[in-house]
């Protein structure tokens, strides 16, 4: 049984005193910081040793160097193991208060209840927090942000934390997000395709055990051959997913929907700042390791044109434009797997809609569909950048 993480000291109601109780013990003395480290900003990466933190590491090491320290946090159970984050060995330290005080941004790679205990500490001791589970995204008093989309967010944080949105809405949301701009969003209907990873490692355990079962039989050509041979193992997911695809991503909620399909429907809103645009959506697991891809079928208040949506998506930051169908060239996961853009092809004008286009894009679920754009609000904080945005609302006639 896996032990429960450790629960969070006590936080004052009024964010920014410092302080975390008039009982809580004095933090143990940190190291003094190096010249070079001494003029940058901290930063503590929260359960570094996961899925979503190994991949942050990654990314961390191969983007500008603005960091004087990077902390590595996680469990008790975590603790004293030693990764590498750029080029230098560093040791895991245990989540506590004393972990938190001195950092600047404290990125969080935790389930939903860990954030919930954790972040609010973080931004009791002076951090900003930036979470990447589901735990504030909803939270009225917490920035929802994508960097390329809504940047100008991140300047006001009542709770001195910051969301980062799910996989799959992060995957469209920038694309979507340079449209609305140019033309103006009044409608979204949405069919996401989730890669096996959005459901952690059991997720891709289980797709390649159910794989090795049935590679070289004629599986999948009779009603019930492929259950019968993987039986129980279903693993995170509710069907096969080897040699098949599942109608139904996340938990159950009311009537019928999942909580992934929420999810996206109120997270492309707030981000795009449309609390009441209509959003149709669909999520289907497939058989793919990592990568989401949706197809997307968008209203908007004007007559549009293919030609210059593709011009808007060929230069919006953080996208790909591979839309040449007839030469058999469009965004595939095999081919955007590892790469942080946002790849996008298919791109048609709805045959009975001048206002309506059609497109299809997907991206690495695990790079900007989650480490990735929690980097990019960290450098954000640190950067001029939050004070260049465009206001909210802002889209071309």
């Amino acid at each position: 049984m896996t032990p429960e993480p450790p629960r969070a000291p006590a936080v004052p109601a009024r964010h920014g005193t410092g302080a975390v109780g008039a009982s809580a013990p004095r933090p143990a003395p940190r190291p003094a910081p190096s010249a070079r480290q001494a003029d940058k900003p901290v930063l503590a990466v929260v359960g570094a040793t996961g899925t979503l933190g190994t991949v942050m590491l990654r990314i961390l090491s191969q983007r500008a160097d603005i960091w004087g320290e990077i902390r590595l946090l996680a469990s008790p159970r975590s603790a004293g193991r030693k990764l590498t984050v750029r080029g230098e060995e560093t040791e895991v330290a245990e989540i506590d208060e004393a972990a938190l005080t001195g950092v600047d941004v404290a990125l969080f790679c935790v389930p939903d209840e860990v954030a919930r205990e954790w972040a609010p500490v973080a931004a009791a001791r002076g951090a900003v927090a930036v979470d990447n589970s589901a735990a504030f995204r909803t939270d009225p008093e917490v920035p929802l942000v994508v960097p390329e989309v809504n940047a100008h967010t991140a300047r006001v944080r009542p709770r001195g934390i910051l969301a980062s949105p799910g996989c799959a809405t992060l995957t469209m949301i920038v694309a979507m997000g340079a449209l609305h701009a140019e033309f103006g969003l009044r409608e979204l209907v949405l069919s996401s395709y989730h890669a096996v990873s959005g459901a952690g490692r059991g997720g891709v355990e289980t797709l390649r055990e159910q794989l090795a079962l049935v590679a070289g039989t004629e599986l999948g050509t009779n009603p019930g051959d492929v259950r019968r041979v993987v039986g129980e193992g279903t693993g995170p997911f509710p069907e096969p997913v080897a040699l098949n695809v599942v109608p139904w991503a996340g938990t159950f909620l009311e009537d019928g929907w999942s909580s992934e399909e929420a999810g996206l429907r109120e997270e492309t809103r707030k981000v795009l700042g449309l609390p009441q645009l209509p959003i149709a959506v669909t999520c289907v697991r497939v058989p793919v390791v990592t990568a989401h891809s949706l197809t997307v079928h968008a209203g908007f208040e004007n007559e549009v044109t293919v030609d210059r949506a593709r011009e808007i998506l060929a230069t919006a930051p953080g996208v790909v434009l591979c839309d040449e169908p007839a030469a058999g060239e469009f965004p595939t996961p095999a081919d955007v797997v590892g790469t942080d853009p946002s790849w996008v092809g298919r791109v048609r004008r709805a045959l009975d809609d001048p206002t309506a286009l059609d497109f299809f894009v997907c991206a690495d679920n695990l790079r900007k569909g989650g480490a990735l754009n929690a980097v990019q609000i960290a450098e954000l904080v640190v950067t001029d950048g939050v004070r260049t945005a465009p206001g909210p609302g802002h889209h071309a006639g």
